[in-house]
């Protein structure tokens, strides 16, 4: 496309989400990947599903050949705006209670909470039975 580099928002490329007309965004640049869905190896989901995004991540964990680098320029269209891409929010886990390993105590009151009563129980038909018989 000659030295023309057109300058796209993300809100702009994520207009192009479906088979008919489907841009990507790969580290920093825009593609337009329409007349690739049918020919690419995955299948054209998989295209579809990282449109409205920074595909970056999505293109490097699936390891595409120095091939199919060398191909995507012919699907140039431009660059993002990067300022238009949200920044990535780090994952964390939420809180959660400390995991005691050691559930003895915990086991011991409960059988306590359960045998007690019990003993109480067949105590008094006991002697109720003795006092009976006496």
């Amino acid at each position: 496309m000659g030295g023309e580099r057109k300058l796209y928002t993300l809100v702009e490329v994520s207009e192009h989400n479906d088979p008919k007309d489907c841009w990507l965004v790969i580290e920093g640049k825009v593609y337009d990947v329409t007349k690739f869905l049918d020919d690419h190896p995955g299948g054209e989901d998989v295209l579809l599903s990282a449109t409205g995004k920074d595909a970056t991540d999505d293109f490097e964990d699936v390891g595409h050949s120095s091939s199919a680098r060398a191909m995507m320029e012919e699907f140039y269209v431009g660059d993002i705006d990067s300022s238009t891409i949200p920044a990535k929010v780090k994952y964390t886990p939420p809180k959660q209670p400390h995991y005691n390993q050691d559930k003895t105590a915990e086991f011991i009151i409960k059988l306590l909470q359960f045998l007690v009563p019990l003993l109480i129980l067949g105590l008094a038909v006991g002697i109720r039975f003795y006092a009976k018989s006496a």
